[in-house]
């Protein structure tokens, strides 16, 4: 079979099958397409493919390697000459040792050539965050006197009062929203809901601008989206980034941020302040609570109220 179908056909069962996100689609795509390249290069067959041609195409990818950083979430590589990551070439192994168990297992071929092989280990970075002054002076910058303000200013509040994805950001909906009992129904990775309380001062903020400021962005359009572009249409990932790294900049912070680093910051200011585990797992979403305990770390404002609390000279 050739091996541009075959990869469709994959890419098809992880559609229709697995219910993945649109940003490991993309993945799995963009690390498929690699491996086509590949093989077209070198006039091989997937028939033909064994688990030698296998180190020469994972040799091939080393070379454009790069130290490793955190990705965007969903890890969506993308395709083409640019370099890899060490966590890229890691998924890649992943995404082929997948797709040829789907080969195998399907009757395209006979065996998986690389079944014996086990993705690379890499080590997890920290995740960066934000200190809470630093998270109060985000959410204060927005201009709240234009509709793109109290829009961003919402946006924010929410993301940090929820620990929610970028994408969770973008699919929420009018129904999602139960302000009187305080509670957000989020769709997460996966397509898994879960419901995640959302503080009062989110919520008003929230109120402020379904009531007055977001029918300026509908205009005479008929959507259920919550956070709108000016023409009235879903916002997009990528305005949401733009939206977060402008206002960054407007109150500040020099790090680079993303959505995800408002993630980051409600995960661990909920466990620097003594929030059990199992209860921050459950609002972040995770399947693992391996995933979870990297927000353990301690942080320096932590640190800093022990010593004060508890030295003798502090």
């Amino acid at each position: 079979m050739d091996i541009d179908a075959l990869v469709d056909a994959f890419l098809l069962e992880l559609r229709t099958g697995r219910r993945l996100s649109p940003n490991t689609l993309e993945a799995y795509g963009a690390d498929l397409r690699r491996f086509a390249e590949f093989l077209h290069s070198n006039s091989i067959s997937p028939e033909r493919f064994r688990r030698v041609d296998f180190l020469k195409f994972l040799s091939s990818l080393e070379r454009r390697r790069k130290p490793a950083k955190p990705e965007r979430e969903g890890g969506a590589g993308k395709g083409g000459g640019g370099k890899l990551s060490s966590r890229s070439l890691a998924r890649t192994v992943s995404s082929l040792r997948s797709f040829f168990r789907f080969a195998a297992r399907e009757g395209f071929l006979p065996f998986s050539p690389i079944s014996e092989v086990r993705s690379p280990r890499i080590g997890r970075p920290l995740p960066k965050y934000l200190t809470v002054t630093e998270v109060e002076r985000l959410l204060d910058a927005p201009d709240r006197r234009t509709p793109e303000g109290m829009r961003d200013r919402a946006m924010l509040m929410l993301m940090y009062a929820a620990g929610l994805r970028a994408s969770e950001v973008v699919f929420l909906r009018m129904e999602n929203v139960d302000a009187n009992a305080g509670f957000l129904r989020v769709l997460g990775k996966g397509g898994k809901e879960r419901v995640v309380p959302v503080a009062e001062t989110a919520l008003d903020a929230l109120r402020e601008y379904v009531k007055d400021w977001r029918p300026r962005f509908v205009g005479k359009k008929a959507t259920n989206a919550l956070f709108l572009s000016r023409l009235g249409r879903q916002i997009t990932r990528q305005t949401l980034w733009n939206r977060i790294a402008h206002w960054a900049r407007e109150s500040g912070i020099s790090a680079k941020i993303s959505p995800h680093t408002l993630r980051h910051s409600f995960a661990g200011h909920l466990l620097a302040g003594g929030a059990d585990l199992r209860a921050v797992q459950a609002m972040l979403g995770h399947a693992d609570i391996s995933t979870t305990q990297i927000y353990t770390h301690v942080t320096p404002e932590r640190l800093r109220e022990v010593h004060r609390k508890h030295h003798p000279r502090g």
